[in-house]
């Protein structure tokens, strides 16, 4: 059997940058015509490979996707990268953000119980999200309500599922053994848990201060390449070709903006507590080693909401107003935050909210970053603070299920301001342990989890 290696074979990356250029205005016409001359196929809809392998096509993919690269965009004066431009399109120097208090003492045991609720809060998203993961909307729903979970309120479920149904749409394979709620069993391993993990690290090796060469030289040591998907394996493959970064962000990774920097920003955020600039710059040095534009804004939108969110006096449309404050607001994945913002605030009906993002942001890939954004947007504001609904809300809206559902429970987490205002039917089945390959935080409890953030939040 031949050895598939995901997400960086360049004949099933060209689709999606050709995907990619459309979405930033460039001109792929001529490539685009190229790779249908040859038979290319377009880009795996779902998964990281295309089903036959076609290796043939490589010189020609390795030349398209270099070629690619230069094309410039229309949207790059709006969607710049670099932070200095980003902080001037958004009118921040720098500067904490105002009308927050200033950041905790080392006694602060109420910081650290707010923690304590976002790690637990970032388990339940991630896990109530992971057996529909990669699922299309219409299949989320109808096993849920095959299950009597319709509006979903609780844990996924095979029991009392139709055999028919469940073979028309399995589960995430990786998954259902270990987050169904027959299987549940403690917290499995799951790179939106690694990512915070390995950014509690960064902290204890690096300090605030860290450089993105500084996360690149942690991943190397302490992060299996197995366990990077999508734009983050492309930039550790480029890492061991020699490219540096932030240039590892762009060579030949068409998911540069995708939600990967995404679920690595929580650490960044819980840390800067009523310092949402300073949590968004963190961020953004993170998210650029992978990551371009509205990539990165994705990082740093979440990075500063949860900033504001840990002071314990905001509410969760002061912490989404707080993270739209640190991006460029012509940009697109902030135009779709306002618009899942304005479609929750004006409807009661959730499904309806949903429906109609799906229908006007579909057109991008389920994992990208700007309709995932769109979509925990939403959840969160009708939800309006409650963690079930934020959780559900997040998980029900299809997409990138188990990575929104792990960001919405941390804010929410936070909002609850300790664990045990958390309903017991979603953390008891965690048994305060999880999995993760990230060496020497393997069966680590949330509560352990907990006290190292908050001497890192304290730390001068």
């Amino acid at each position: 059997m031949t050895l598939r290696v995901t997400w960086v074979q360049p004949e099933d990356l060209v689709g999606h940058e050709l995907r990619q250029a459309a979405e930033d205005g460039r001109d792929a016409g001529a490539a685009a015509a190229r790779w249908r001359a040859a038979g290319g196929p377009p880009a795996p809809e779902s998964a990281g490979a295309s089903p036959t392998p076609r290796p043939d096509l490589r010189p020609l993919a390795e030349d398209l996707l270099d070629t690619l690269a230069t094309l410039p965009s229309p949207l790059s004066a709006q969607e710049p990268t670099p932070l200095a431009e980003i902080q001037a399109a958004t009118a921040h120097d720098g500067r904490r953000g105002a009308g927050l208090p200033v950041g905790p003492e080392p006694g602060d045991t109420a910081l650290r119980d707010r923690l304590h609720a976002a790690w637990l809060g970032r388990a339940v998203g991630c896990l109530l999200g992971k057996p529909v993961e990669k699922l299309p909307l219409a299949a989320l729903r109808a096993l849920a309500r095959a299950a009597g979970n319709w509006p979903l309120t609780t844990w996924f479920t095979a029991r009392g599922v139709p055999p028919e149904l469940l073979a028309a749409h399995p589960w995430n394979r990786r998954s259902a053994a270990t987050s169904l709620a027959e299987n549940i069993d403690g917290m499995p391993e799951d790179d939106d848990l690694n990512y915070p993990l390995l950014n509690l690290l960064l902290l204890q090796r690096y300090g605030r201060d860290f450089t993105t060469a500084d996360v690149a030289r942690l991943w190397l040591d302490e992060l299996p390449a197995g366990r990077t998907f999508t734009a983050e394996r492309v930039a550790y493959r480029n890492l061991l070709d020699g490219v540096e970064p932030p240039l590892t962000a762009v060579r030949r990774n068409p998911f540069r903006e995708w939600i990967g920097a995404q679920i690595r920003a929580d650490v960044h955020g819980w840390t800067h507590p009523g310092d949402p600039v300073a949590a968004a710059a963190q961020a953004h040095r993170d998210a650029v080693l992978t990551h371009t534009a509205n990539g990165v804004y994705g990082a740093m939108f979440v990075a500063a909401a949860l900033a504001a969110a840990a002071t314990g006096t905001a509410d969760v449309h002061q912490a989404l107003a707080a993270g739209l404050a640190v991006i460029p607001p012509r940009s697109r994945l902030a135009a779709a935050v306002r618009r899942g913002i304005a479609y929750a605030e004006a409807e009661t009906d959730f499904d309806t909210v949903v429906d109609r993002l799906h229908a006007e942001l579909g057109g991008y890939h389920w994992v990208h970053a700007v309709p995932n954004a769109a979509l925990l947007a939403a959840a969160l504001t009708h939800a309006d603070g409650d963690f079930s609904r934020s959780v559900c809300a997040a998980v029900s809206g299809g997409w990138d299920t188990d990575s929104n559902g792990a960001t919405a429970g941390s804010l929410a987490g936070l909002l609850a301001g300790h664990p045990d205002r958390l309903p017991e039917r979603w953390t008891s089945p965690l048994k305060n342990r999880l999995a993760t390959s990230v060496p020497s935080f393997d069966g680590t409890g949330f509560d352990t989890l907990a006290e190292l953030t908050h001497l890192e939040a304290v730390r001068p």
